[in-house]
């Protein structure tokens, strides 16, 4: 009896347990006891989770925010809520309006947790920091349930901003500065806001045609037959634009155009227009506006711009948008379903844009995009007709600065073709586009090209820092070079060759077997030895200037092997030692590498910008000069190269250029080169700098570069002597060779 009752308690603990279970009996037992099975267990109401699982989903939910993960956020909404917003439209909804309030980046903070069973609360406080109106700050009480097995938002648009309750949507009321202007170093204007008057004709009202024509053709400086042209087709009583003018051609021809006013001339409207010097002064420099692109509208407006306005494309204009543009301000207001005001949620003044002072000199400028011109299109003239050497620049840098004095590049254009509004603009920007002389190239920073014999400044540097030479180490050049071997043979630039010269005196003849062999010798020891010297002379990468800028091409083993898949051979060393092969620099970069030798070894960052004008609060700021590295040359050896440089330009024996200077009241030091570019003629260099020799402080230093146009000693020499002429208001001499009559 006792047995059973034992039995009898097992099963009752079995069941208790959940437990299905058939125990037998002790074969004695006077009979066979089964257990019953019992019902499958069925489980015990789920308990609601613990407050931390809520509150995840609330931080979740914000931090999706924070990160613009609109879907994210969705799926952390609670099934009750997802059932009345479809995903896209909670996407659409959020980024709507994001972009109108101009949020540039949504930041939230916890606050609290409330948990009441299957309901919770989560507190958040929500930062909105804008690009128009500023940082709005907004605390939300943010409801939660559980639902299917999880916690989820229950969301309505108060969550977005608590004024939005009930579909009310947001619309700013942007208000723009006007656009700043850019002056040069004295501030005389090169870009600026101002009014353009625009002139139109009615044919059937012209009463005194000869009359009105001679007017007009004065005020748009076009012929009387031009400007019939223009209306010639038009309807009688249809408006026919004829041309634009500005506000102070307006003013001084008020008077005499006033009769024809409403007789055959319409009255003249009106317009706010970014204007350019008349001559188009610097426009590498400068660059021009545009209107913002459909596919550009969203960012900017995230950026607070309104949509209409012209930005900066290329140039200054480009570099220098955050302070020409100004701070916007506007009113960042809740509308109703019909558009109707509701409430206001924030609004900002605009701040004064700040203007770009730059380190040019206008006038001389001028000057100097004249000279480069004349040069180029007097230059002389292929069997074909074309102009041999019919591109270039120039550049003209304060040595003890980095401030750029002028650049100019040929051919060249006028910003004012970028005024899609102005008659005619798209002609003219057609042309230019078309133009197989790419005017919009700023050769002087964008043009990239062999650097000849100028390169041998660098050579030579490699040269005595490597322990191989000294200034005084010989060479016997006879014309030719075949360490190479008998297919490779190398002629110098001179038939006969220099005979026995000093590595010093190889770069005032521009010897190229010298060179040749320096290279040889170099990379026999380390082929990356003259690489890495042209690199600390700043070859090889970008200067930093404010503007879009070439890198250029600096060889060495690796580079060829990532970028030809090609091993490294001495011929490349060979032909890099005079800035042939794969070698290419910009003139800008070898303007900073000249002001370098000039002023004691400091490699600066080339600079445009002489200050930023006062404005949204803040002072005038002067900008300052950077030094960016230093050569690597012992001042012993950078005297030695200085007097090397001298002697080319000085040296009436031996100097490549020496000729050029003859009678040239300021003593200048440099370097020819004339780098082989085909299948056209030679590229002409000429880099150097002013005043030099013993005693003299350098303050400027100039480089010519003339596409195709033979020897630098011959071409862009007597091009650098005109420049130094206009710097130092010399009254030229000579005229330039190819122009003498």
């Amino acid at each position: 009896m006792k047995q059973k009752y034992t039995l009898f308690l097992l099963l009752i603990t079995l069941a208790a347990c959940g437990q299905n279970v058939t125990l037998p009996l002790p074969q004695d037992s006077f009979q066979e006891v089964t257990a019953t099975p019992l019902p499958t267990n069925t489980p015990l109401p789920t308990a609601v989770p613990v407050e931390e699982d809520a509150s995840g989903i609330g931080r979740a939910f914000f931090r999706a925010w924070e990160d613009g993960d609109y879907l994210g956020m969705y799926s952390l909404l609670a099934p009750q809520s997802q059932a009345l917003v479809s995903s896209s439209d909670f996407v659409a909804l959020y980024q709507d309006l994001m972009t109108t309030a101009t949020v540039q980046t949504v930041s939230t903070q916890p606050l609290s947790m409330f948990q009441d069973g299957n309901k919770a609360e989560f507190g958040v406080q929500v930062i909105w920091d804008t690009a128009v109106v500023g940082r709005i700050v907004r605390d939300h009480i943010v409801p939660l349930s559980y639902e299917g097995g999880r916690w989820g938002i229950v969301w309505s648009e108060n969550l977005i901003l608590p004024e939005l309750q009930g579909g009310y949507r947001l619309y700013m009321d942007t208000r723009i500065p006007a656009r700043a202007n850019i002056y040069d170093r004295n501030g005389l204007a090169l870009a600026f806001q101002g009014s353009v008057i625009g002139l139109a004709v009615i044919p059937g009202q012209i009463e005194d045609e000869e009359g009105m024509l001679a007017v007009l053709s004065q005020m748009l400086g076009q012929t009387p037959e031009e400007i019939r042209a223009r209306y010639a087709e038009y309807q009688p009583d249809w408006l026919a634009p004829v041309g634009e003018v500005r506000e102070e051609v307006m003013q001084e021809f008020a008077v005499a155009i006033q009769p024809y006013i409403g007789k055959g001339l319409a009255p003249p409207t009106t317009r706010l227009a970014r204007l350019y010097t008349e001559d188009g002064v610097a426009p590498h420099i400068v660059g021009y506006t545009g209107y913002i692109t459909a596919e550009e509208l969203d960012a900017y407006k995230a950026q607070g711009y309104r949509g209409d306005e012209q930005v900066g494309r290329a140039g200054l204009e480009k570099w220098g948008e955050e302070y020409l543009r100004g701070q916007p301000g506007g009113t960042l207001t809740v509308v109703g379903p019909g558009g109707e005001y509701i409430t206001t949620v924030q609004e900002s003044a605009p701040q004064q844009a700040r203007s770009l002072y730059t380190t040019i000199d206008r006038d001389f400028q001028a000057q100097v995009e004249q000279a480069l011109a004349d040069a180029i299109t007097s230059r002389p003239v292929d069997e074909l007709g074309n102009l041999i050497g019919a591109a270039g620049s120039v550049i003209v840098m304060d040595v003890n600065t980095g401030a750029i004095r002028a650049m100019a590049s040929y051919p060249t254009y006028n910003p004012d073709i970028f005024d899609s509004v102005r008659l005619d603009a798209a002609v003219d920007l057609g042309a230019v586009l078309s133009d197989p002389g790419r005017p919009l190239l700023n050769r002087a920073a964008q043009g990239a090209y062999p650097a000849g014999s100028t390169f041998k400044i660098i050579t030579m540097s490699a040269a005595l820092n490597s322990g191989l030479y000294t200034p005084e180490t010989r060479y016997t050049s006879t014309g030719t070079w075949n360490r190479l071997g008998d297919n490779f043979i190398k002629k110098d630039w001179r038939e006969g060759g220099h005979g026995t010269v000093s590595l010093a005196t190889a770069l005032v003849v521009s010897c190229n077997s010298c060179f040749y062999d320096v290279g040889y010798n170099l990379n026999e020891q380390n082929p990356d030895f003259l690489p890495l010297t042209a690199r600390e002379f700043g070859l090889g990468s970008v200067t930093g200037i404010q503007l879009s800028e070439a890198e250029g091409t600096i060889p060495s083993p690796e580079w060829k092997a990532t970028t030809l898949g090609e091993g490294w051979v001495p011929g490349d060393a060979v032909n890099m030692a005079i800035g042939q092969g794969f070698v290419e620099v910009t003139p800008l970069q070898m303007a900073d590498v000249i002001s370098a030798i000039a002023n004691g070894g400091r490699l600066y960052r080339p600079t445009l910008i002489d200050r930023i004008g006062s404005g949204a609060g803040a002072p005038e700021e002067p900008w300052p000069s950077q030094i960016r590295g230093e050569l690597p040359l012992t001042q012993d050896n950078l005297a030695v190269i200085q007097n090397s440089l001298y002697r080319v330009a000085n040296d009436q024996n031996l100097g490549t250029a020496a000729y050029q200077f003859v009678g040239l009241p300021i003593t200048v030091a440099g370097k020819t080169g004339t780098a082989e570019a085909p299948p056209g003629a030679s590229h002409a260099w000429f880099v150097g700098y002013a005043p030099a020799g013993a005693g003299v402080e350098p303050e400027i230093a100039v480089v010519v570069m003339i596409e195709h146009a033979g020897e630098g000693s011959e071409v862009a020499a007597p091009i650098f002597r005109r420049i130094i002429e206009l710097y130092y208001g010399i009254t030229p001499l000579t005229r330039l060779p190819w122009a003498e009559e």
